[in-house]
């Protein structure tokens, strides 16, 4: 605090303008400690803490890992626990009492159903459509049979001798369902039976989470991927030309969620600018909303 002395003023003067000073001084700390109070207490110059547990679909394992988890927490303050598993299997798990969550994340708007409704538990009332992902191969350029996929059609390479073609299985995750159409379409429409067998084949069915790195390790030679998981992990693909399969996203706050506000934030993240632009970004195309 600064005191300013002039000549031919008095003592008084002097102790009067100093008790000035310090009251105006004194103002001016207690508006500013009020003002913190209310902006801390309206929450609006601080970060908000804790988690909201999500169970996604395994293929955007790398995305939300990467990506949307700390870009989410960075905004808001809050933590992702995720749980990645193929779409059916985390519903059933849902329903069966065995996984607990805030949020389900699936691959497919028919899994919604199994959780819609009081024979299914009513766990999900409703859900939102984020945007899709195209159905593509991705194969290992180290496999002898890479030069061969970007030079000719997938369909007339995949059933040659030798060749691990690696899928989900179509009873748990929508992925699969979608690799045995693209087989099975392809088999029909071009007369080529070989692919309907692949399609019948338990042979090389991985589990949702483990297929990319099977792939990576050069234990397949190729695989079905959506074009996100395949974008996160940096897999080389082709299309699936002949077809047009494609993941369609949901999102969901589910029955009872244990932290409720925090689902809420990550929904409002993901539908907002910032989510889809990630998604966009990363092999999903948002839905215009």
């Amino acid at each position: 605090m600064s005191i300013v002395s002039h000549q031919g003023r008095g003592v008084r003067g002097t102790r009067a303008h100093r008790s000035a000073g310090f009251t105006a001084t004194l103002m001016a700390v207690l508006v500013a400690v009020t003002f913190t109070g209310i902006l801390r207490a309206t929450g609006a110059n601080a970060a908000a803490s804790g988690s909201v547990n999500v169970l996604y679909a395994g293929s955007l394992f790398d995305l939300m890992q990467q990506q949307l988890g700390p870009a989410f927490h960075k905004a808001t303050g809050y933590t992702i626990i995720g749980y990645p598993g193929a779409s059916t299997a985390l519903a059933s798990q849902i329903r069966g009492g065995t996984e607990i969550g805030d949020l389900f994340i699936s691959a497919s708007p028919a899994v919604n159903a199994t959780l819609h409704g009081t024979a299914n538990g009513n766990w999900v009332s409703s859900y939102d459509e984020f945007g899709t992902s195209q159905l593509v191969l991705g194969y290992n350029p180290r496999s002898k049979f890479a030069e061969l996929l970007t030079t000719q059609p997938w369909y007339n390479v995949v059933d040659r001798k030798g060749f691990l073609l690696g899928r989900t299985s179509p009873a748990i995750d929508p992925k699969g369902v979608l690799a045995v159409k693209a087989l099975t379409g392809v088999a029909m429409s071009h007369d080529l039976p070989a692919l309907a067998n692949l399609a019948a084949s338990p042979s090389n069915v991985f589990a949702e989470t483990s297929l990319v790195g099977e792939l990576q390790a050069g234990q397949l030679d190729a695989g079905f991927f959506y074009a996100v998981e395949a974008s996160a992990a940096n897999l080389k693909t082709v299309p699936l030309t002949s077809t047009n399969l494609a993941a369609r996203f949901t999102i969901a706050i589910l029955k009872n969620a244990p932290h409720r506000a925090a689902a809420r934030a990550f929904l409002k993240f993901l539908l907002g600018p910032s989510g889809l632009k990630i998604l966009k970004a990363n092999g999903i195309t948002p839905f215009v909303r």
